[in-house]
């Protein structure tokens, strides 16, 4: 077993299969989004990733070797212990995944690439093909490298990291509501992935889980999606227009020219710092965001409560009957 089919080639007739269905079912119910606009920018950046992926992988496919040649154990694949290691493996590469994915948020650098993927104000199946152009320029690679240090292979790794891509597939989907609450309660789901694409404070920075929920409520990021909120999906300062190279490298663009302008002890700062961060404070980040919001809601409950103690008092002056 030393050789692994790639999952995400496999799976392109199912991509195409499945848009088609979610596309024809929006037509029926509304509350399924589609623009056309939209879906042709994130099935074209699907491509770009693709002819990306091909001239870089044989990059990040050497280095795997080179880091696995300093191996600490080695972990063959064979019919004998394939019941226990693949799963094993697996689950380890969804937490390097949790991580990168984390840390594609709260660094900017790590974001710049990552951005690509959430810059659509729709969520729907196209949306899962909006991937990244320049995941090998920003290191993206490097969380997986602790595995090939390991012993696991880098044919397992890669093998494993295409089902995982295709898993996630599926939960860029407005269409279904909730999965059965056991599934719900360990697995990424519809309904969680939406929160992490929310840009509605109360979801920034949730929900980072590739395929294991699990991951998110052990380390503090989980928040369910809530009936009580509509869920708006994009970036914080959205996209105006549907250009694909403005959508594949604007965070780039815009990490330069802080770095022009910014004075030399902040450079670093932009390129380390979460998104939105500014020397000068006046730009919003997600926890500035979030912090304003919560404010907000505090002061509606006191204002709910105060106004309740109020009327309770009021009807208590009254005399019966």
């Amino acid at each position: 077993m030393e050789s692994f089919p790639s999952p995400t080639l496999w799976a392109i007739p199912f991509f195409v299969a499945t848009v088609a269905g979610e596309w024809l079912w929006s037509r029926k119910n509304k509350s399924i989004r589609y623009e056309t606009k939209d879906a042709l920018t994130s099935l074209s950046l699907g491509t770009g990733s693709v002819v990306a992926g091909f001239l870089t992988g044989g990059i990040v496919f050497a280095l795997s070797l080179w880091v696995y040649g300093y191996r600490l154990f080695d972990f063959q694949v064979t019919w004998a212990n394939a019941l226990w290691l693949v799963p094993l493996a697996f689950i380890l590469d969804d937490f390097a995944y949790y991580w990168f994915h984390r840390t594609a948020h709260r660094i900017r650098w790590f974001w710049a690439a990552h951005v690509i993927h959430h810059s659509s104000q729709h969520y729907n199946l196209t949306t899962a093909l909006r991937q990244t152009w320049t995941g090998f320029f920003a290191l993206s690679f490097i969380f997986r490298m602790p595995l090939f240090f390991l012993g696991f292979p880098p044919a397992l790794i890669f093998f494993l990291a295409g089902v995982n891509l295709v898993y996630q597939y599926w939960i860029h989907t407005e269409a279904i509501d909730r999965m059965p609450r056991w599934f719900e309660a360990v697995m990424n789901t519809p309904s969680h992935h939406r929160v992490h694409h929310a840009t509605n404070p109360r979801y920034l920075d949730r929900n980072y889980a590739g395929v294991f929920i699990t991951w998110d409520k052990m380390f503090g990021t989980f928040e369910p999606e809530t009936a009580d909120e509509k869920i708006e999906y994009g970036i914080v300062k959205n996209l105006t227009s549907y250009n694909v190279l403005w959508a594949a490298f604007h965070e780039w663009i815009g990490i330069f020219k802080d770095l022009w302008s910014a004075p030399w002890r902040y450079k670093l700062n932009y390129l380390i710092k979460p998104p939105g961060w500014s020397h000068d404070g006046s730009r919003e980040n997600s926890e500035t965001i979030k912090a304003r919001w919560a404010k907000q809601e505090r002061m509606k409950w006191q204002n709910m409560t105060s106004s309740s103690s109020a009327a309770d008092q009021q009807a208590a002056r009254l005399p019966d009957g």
